[in-house]
């Protein structure tokens, strides 16, 4: 696909990964939708980062766990854009729990915002798609969920979930939609962790380094270019997964 005038929703698109994945699309010719929960700030500071780009953005908050709400940003995109060629499911919540402090709330949270609301997402974006218009989504999951673990267990059995249904809906919607997943590794500090902390984990990486947001948005932006493929789960770990 040549992303050139072509529109863009990203989720969580206000902070962090998200945000790197914005202004990539934004670099790379397209105009974009900006999703955000309850970062309002940052989605303007993001959007005028945007525009300064030279390129058009629209911001919609939505909190993803109303299904509701969630339906409708494909629709909303549209109507404003006239189109929506592009669906990147980046938002999610990262919560620690393991088999015995696991709550059902925290459970029904990630559950919702990390697998509920991208497939919503992608079924409002299949439907709104034109008779003669191709898509892509891009699916950002993680490498943990490849990994057998005891900990954040929701998490990971979400974000498991999110890859099987990348490929379900491979299947699905292909040959109008591609639908491929990213497996991040060692990007950014989790909340509360401090950048040497970081660091040190990255000394048990095979390429013993952290990687950055823009290489992950260089793995999306290659993924959005390819006519061949789809269904696919792209680690960008620096070999942690292994």
């Amino acid at each position: 696909m040549e992303l050139e005038g072509k529109i863009a929703l990203v989720t969580g698109g206000a902070v962090r990964l998200g945000r790197a994945l914005l202004l990539a699309l934004a670099e790379a010719g397209a105009d974009v939708v900006l999703h955000y929960g309850s970062s309002r700030r940052a989605a303007e500071e993001t959007a005028a980062a945007v525009r300064d780009l030279g390129r058009k953005v629209l911001l919609l908050q939505a909190d993803l766990q109303d299904m509701a709400a969630v339906q409708q940003l494909p629709r909303r995109a549209a109507e404003k854009f006239g189109k929506l060629d592009i669906l990147v499911n980046s938002a999610a919540l990262f919560q620690p729990g393991d088999i015995f402090n696991t709550t059902e709330a925290s459970w029904d949270r990630q559950m919702n915002v990390n697998l509920k609301a991208p497939f919503f997402l992608s079924q409002a974006f299949a439907q709104q798609l034109g008779p003669d218009q191709r898509g892509h989504i891009v699916n950002i999951a993680d490498w943990r969920a490849t990994r057998p673990a005891a900990t954040y267990l929701a998490y990971t059995f979400s974000k498991a979930a999110l890859i099987s249904m990348t490929r379900s809906l491979a299947v699905a919607l292909g040959p109008r939609v591609q639908v491929n997943a990213i497996a991040p590794g060692l990007i950014l500090p989790p909340p509360g962790k401090t950048a040497a902390y970081f660091e040190r984990m990255a000394q048990r990486v095979p390429l013993q380094r952290v990687g950055s947001p823009e290489e992950v948005a260089g793995a999306m932006l290659f993924l959005l270019r390819s006519d061949f493929v789809t269904g696919e789960l792209l680690f960008v770990t620096g070999g942690e997964h292994l």
